[in-house]
């Protein structure tokens, strides 16, 4: 501590970086903690605290760190597509701090993690501290490396005796310190459990005898069996034994349902979960809905688990336990918890998610919906129709990352989402081919035309073998496919499967129908030549369908108003355009902000429109807000940043601008 205090005083020479390494569970937390305290007291420094235990993790916190230190909407944005280098633009504002700062990087147990991507590096702002279990010293080049271990005998006892004064003696403590390998994270947790007890409290003997199994209980044996086959008494063991016992505790307390309830919790991820998600459990015997609430305070009382502050109030519980709590759960429970799991999850997750930024909850559940399709992955237990429960929750989470513009994270999903699903429920499951469908449409946003119009041939061919030829998600394919064969100079080809879209939907759904609204604005975007003119004779009626079916200010309403818009213009009819794009641009903007992908499209069209009718000023001036906005969502090398860069040139050379 005093070499970490010096590290964040007042003539700290900054661009250091210290690595605290030491076993898991032995306080490096505890330490980093109290120096963030001290940094943020009295040394009067910015603090700044990451995960960084996985990539997803690491990535949300240090983006959040950039917009802590200055980072506007449009790089963030830019930053989460995956099309800009987001270290940079972290280290950039870390560099840039008007104040000095500590920044810890928790839980860095794989450091690869830290590696891909370059997010470690060193300020003259400020200071980094990373909490690690991985000591060697090829993962740290230049940092200093300092050694947590565990407690020594004295001091292990001391922690039991301060956190449960009337348990025991200082003798007794010893004895359970030692049971307990002296390792901080299992003291606590022992410590929490003997001061918390009520009605019938323990003593540190009478604690010391369950460690050992002398009253019978078996969490002991978990405990030897744990350590025995480590062969190296791996921490991990000593502290699911201890768990285990905590749990005993509460059901002798009367409170069986925590047992269940932490089982639930344990096929989530340790990552903030959202209360809303716990609304509503009802596992008949196992967890009625009256008993979670009391159940969660009985977790809580035993430091299980912890309420966490933030923008959504989460619970938050330890990775390890959840690890641990997972493997004991009996096989024939499996598939119950991990369709109550999936149910929670569907339970507040929208059907159709909404096109822009996604709430800060539905965000947060992504990796609870990654972690639980890892479980039930590697639950044979688990039947069809849970897994299938759990997929449809993934494909909720990726159709609502998509729609928010994130697309690299959403590809990253959709792909993990597809190799578990498929080896439970085979590739023509369709939640799975809806997974895949979406893997392309992400692809054709990354500017991957190539694989996105492969993907969805393969796709539209599964579809059509296995749905059927008019099925709704085949006409969806053709719609898709569509997409990436216009930039792939396949015209004529996208024309026809748009062709089919708009005829089967119009026979299966009705015209008025949201999908053959958007299927007949398509066919305003794609033709050329004689079919577009004669299809811009229909944008007046697809605006009146539109508004009578759905609204002016729906959002396929705003789609099928710049596709109406982009139909007259190419038609030729720039001058009937320009009030159509305009209103085009005006709706957009209203939703979804300024740099949302269909905002940016309509606005470029309405600069081509202006060019047109020689209004050159004001063609300009849109034509450089599109090229800014992609450039920072998509990235300066994106092929539509460097279309909007083209069209921007020739706006200025038709006005002998240089």
């Amino acid at each position: 501590m005093e070499r970490l205090r010096v590290s964040v005083g007042p003539d700290a020479p900054g661009s250091q970086v210290y690595v605290l390494h030491g076993l898991g569970g032995c306080g490096k937390t505890a330490v980093a903690y109290t120096l963030f305290q001290y940094a943020t007291g009295p040394a009067g420094r910015i603090g700044l605290w990451v995960n960084a235990s996985d990539t997803a993790s690491l990535r949300t916190g240090m983006l959040a760190v950039a917009a802590d230190r200055g980072a506007n909407e449009g790089e963030l944005t830019a930053a989460r597509s995956g099309l800009r280098a987001a270290a940079d633009l972290v280290w950039d504002h870390l560099d840039r701090s008007d104040r000095p700062w500590l920044l810890v990087l928790d839980n860095a147990d794989d450091p690869a993690v830290l590696r891909d991507g370059g997010w470690l590096r060193t300020s003259p702002r400020g200071t980094v501290l990373v909490t690690t279990r991985q000591a060697a010293r090829h993962w740290w080049p230049g940092a200093e490396l300092l050694q947590l271990g565990v407690l020594p005998k004295a001091d292990a006892a001391q922690v039991l005796c301060d956190l449960a004064p009337e348990a025991g003696t200082l003798e007794e403590a010893e004895v359970v310190a030692e049971r307990l390998g002296r390792l901080p994270l299992a003291l606590t947790l022992a410590g929490g459990f003997l001061a918390h007890q009520v009605i019938d409290p323990w003593t540190m003997a009478q604690y010391s005898l369950n460690l050992a199994g002398d009253e019978g209980t078996d969490p002991i044996d978990l405990l030897d069996q744990g350590a025995a086959a480590t062969g190296d008494g791996d921490s991990r063991h000593l502290i699911s034994s201890t768990w285990q016992f905590s749990l005993t505790a509460l059901e002798r307390q009367g409170l069986p349902e925590a047992v269940t309830l932490i089982r639930l919790l344990a096929c989530w991820s340790n990552d903030p979960l959202p209360l809303s998600v716990l609304s509503g459990v009802d596992m008949a015997a196992g967890l009625p809905p009256h008993r979670v609430e009391v159940s969660l305070r009985g977790l809580m009382d035993q430091s299980l688990t912890e309420l966490v502050q933030g923008g959504v109030r989460s619970l938050r519980t330890h990775g390890v336990l959840l690890d641990s709590v997972a493997r004991t759960i009996p096989p024939e429970q499996r598939d119950t918890l991990a369709a109550t799991a999936a149910g929670q999850l569907l339970k507040v997750l929208p059907e159709i998610p909404q096109r822009g930024e996604p709430d800060l909850r539905t965000t947060l559940l992504v990796p609870h919906a990654v972690a639980l399709l890892r479980r039930v992955a590697a639950w044979p237990e688990v039947t069809g129709p849970t897994v299938g429960a759990v997929a449809e929750s993934l494909l909720r989470l990726v159709t609502a990352l998509h729609r928010a513009g994130d697309y690299a994270p959403a590809l990253t999903v959709a792909q993990e989402a597809v190799e578990r699903a498929t080896r439970r429920l085979g590739a023509d499951d369709p939640t799975v081919l809806r997974l895949r469908e979406r893997m392309g449409r992400a692809l054709f946003r990354l500017g991957r035309f190539e694989e996105s119009e492969a993907l969805h041939q393969q796709v539209l061919a599964d579809r059509e073998r296995v749905l059927g030829p008019d099925a709704p998600d085949t006409l969806t394919s053709c719609i898709a496919l569509a997409y990436p064969l216009q930039p792939l100079d396949r015209v004529p080809e996208a024309t026809t499967f748009v062709r089919r879209a708009v005829a089967g939907r119009t026979a299966v759904l009705g015209p008025d129908h949201p999908l053959t609204l958007l299927a007949r604005a398509f066919l305003l975007d794609v033709p050329t030549g004689p079919e577009l003119v004669a299809e811009a004779d229909n944008a007046a009626s697809l605006i009146a369908d539109c508004h009578r079916a759905l609204g002016p200010d729906h959002a396929i309403t705003a789609t099928c108003a710049a596709s109406c818009a982009r139909g007259l213009f190419y038609a030729g009819r720039p001058d009937q355009a320009l009030p159509a794009a305009r209103s085009a641009v005006a709706l957009a903007e209203r939703l979804y902000g300024p740099d949302y992908w269909l905002t940016l499209n309509t606005r470029s069209l309405l600069s081509s429109v202006l060019d047109a009718l020689g209004e050159s000023a004001e063609a300009i001036a849109h034509g450089e807000a599109v090229v800014e906005g992609r450039a920072r969502t998509l990235g300066p090398t994106h092929p539509w940043t460097r279309e909007a860069e083209d069209f921007l040139a020739d706006f200025r050379e038709g006005r002998g601008a240089e």
